[in-house]
């Protein structure tokens, strides 16, 4: 695996990213809250531990992860490190003397605010305005479209050529599109000059149906991508998955758990771990730029980062691939 100095770009731009980025939607209060030095001391023992790649965006408990982050970086040496946030979604403030419950989708925050799905051109600006606003660090590297799944046409016909002209105007780095969709994320890089995706559990060490299409488009035109969602949501976190292991925020099916532990027990008998490969394998391909971890805590980040510095060895790769656990036509990481 890369060490944390060897840096790539993203697609044809200037931006430039290590193998290891934090992903900040836990900043948001995903699920459960958590204190504001909690999420400081997370990004603090990220930076520490060698990470300069940091992705957020305003649905991260509406607005309350970028704030965070922005407070955690804001003495750090912006030409340092690379920031990432994401377009699409405008938060809109409550009617004055509106009761206000908890957010419903899925973060631990009061819903002061809702979310308004917008991909037009003007949205785009407001999003991305307000996003630095918040963040209060006087730019973002990146901008992504997010979670565009059933507003292709519109991302396409206006979002996206927002972007682009932003992009070309030096406003913003580098442009992209993150989502879960891996034939979604296809059609945008086909259609577009994006630099690079986020692609959200797609290609993992349990999935690897982003080599039917999207990867090799990536190659094709020269569009990086960044890997999230490598545990997928918990299954392959733990070096046993257990019966109530989750699977993409769901129970997972007995038969994949079963799988993850058959690969655990391969990694096993290699002196590696599941989640060591999991979190590895997305940078053996090579239109893979960087993988995006989620953390809530110092010791979570901290035991992510003890995992990619370790590689797995080549025989397990290689018996994982025998068994029929892994594509043949995987690339695996060299030691």
């Amino acid at each position: 695996m890369r060490s944390p100095t060897d840096l790539v770009a993203l697609g044809r731009s200037e931006v430039r990213v290590g193998p290891l980025g934090l992903g900040c939607a836990a900043l948001g209060n995903l699920y459960t809250a958590l204190p504001d030095t909690q999420a400081a001391a997370t990004v603090d023992t990220a930076w520490d531990g060698g990470i300069r790649l940091f992705d957020t965006a305003p649905h991260y408990g509406l607005g309350l992860s970028e704030r965070r982050l922005g407070a955690a970086l804001r003495d750090r040496p912006r030409d340092e490190y690379v920031l990432s946030t994401k377009v699409g979604r405008l938060l809109d403030p409550v009617a004055p003397g509106t009761t206000v419950l908890g957010d419903e989708e899925g973060f631990d925050v009061p819903a002061t605010h809702r979310r308004r799905w917008d991909f037009s051109a003007a949205g785009v600006r407001a999003a991305l305005t307000d996003s630095i606003d918040r963040l209060g660090l006087g730019r973002i590297d990146v901008v992504l479209l997010h979670d565009p799944d059933d507003h292709l046409d519109w991302s396409i016909r206006e979002a996206y050529p927002a972007l682009r002209e932003l992009r070309a105007a030096g406003v913003i780095g580098a442009i992209g599109a993150g989502m879960n969709d891996a034939d979604a994320l296809s059609r945008l890089v086909e259609e577009c000059e994006l630099d690079v995706v986020l692609l959200a559990g797609r290609y993992t060490v349990l999935e690897q149906g982003a080599l039917d299409r999207l990867l090799p488009a990536c190659l094709r035109r020269g569009t990086s991508v960044l890997a999230g969602g490598v545990f997928n949501s918990g299954l392959s976190a733990q070096d046993r998955p257990g019966p109530d292991a989750t699977y993409d925020y769901a129970r997972a099916p007995a038969a994949l758990i079963d799988r993850a532990r058959r690969i655990a027990e391969i990694c096993d008998a290699h002196e590696a771990r599941l989640p060591q490969a999991a979190l590895q394998l997305p940078l053996g391909h090579p239109a893979v730029a960087g993988v995006l971890v989620g953390a809530r805590s110092s010791q979570e980040i901290a035991h992510d980062i003890a995992l990619a510095a370790r590689p797995v060895p080549a025989d397990c790769w290689a018996r994982l691939k025998a068994e029929g656990l892994l594509r043949a036509d995987v690339c695996v990481p060299e030691e």
